[in-house]
């Protein structure tokens, strides 16, 4: 999202399509319903209005990103405390019993899923300037020999 511009941040390429401001607006709803108490209420919160997040986003950046920091903070608070036990107890969604192991496994591909929306939307607006985030194009033998050398990590 750095790379992305303002106005890159609120554009749609269609009609049918979500912007950056709607998807992060939908990744900071879901999770805050998923993880406020999620060891002792349903992720799916009587108060959460999931329709209405693909509706009216924030106006401004710092308000995007404000909700983009309060989803994630959300998320690695309710995660932090967690020990191997926890992982086999059981939460809920939807009034559907989940372990938190596949809990964790459907939240985490659920964002990883929105996080390349994002990444390509980026990376669509921001076009010739955009900055590679991985290994750029027509780069892979020249990282993999900095790797080979000790020059580079893939850690």
């Amino acid at each position: 999202m750095a790379q992305a511009s303002d106005e890159a941040m609120f554009a749609t390429i269609d009609d049918e399509s979500n912007s950056i401001a709607i998807i992060v607006k939908h990744l900071a709803g879901n999770m805050r319903s998923r993880w406020t108490d999620f060891l002792t209420s349903d992720g799916e919160k009587p108060d959460r209005d999931r329709d209405s997040e693909f509706e009216a986003p924030p106006k401004t950046r710092d308000e995007l990103l404000a909700l983009w920091e309060s989803g994630w903070q959300l998320t690695f608070d309710a995660l932090a405390p967690l020990t191997d036990a926890d992982l086999s107890r059981t939460a809920y969604i939807r009034t559907e019993p989940h372990s938190v192991m596949q809990t964790i496994h459907r939240q985490v591909t659920h964002y990883a899923y929105h996080v390349g929306q994002i990444v390509y939307l980026a990376k669509h607006f921001a076009g010739p300037d955009w900055n590679a985030l991985t290994i750029p194009r027509r780069k892979s033998a020249e990282f993999n020999a900095k790797v080979a050398s000790g020059k580079a990590s893939q850690r």
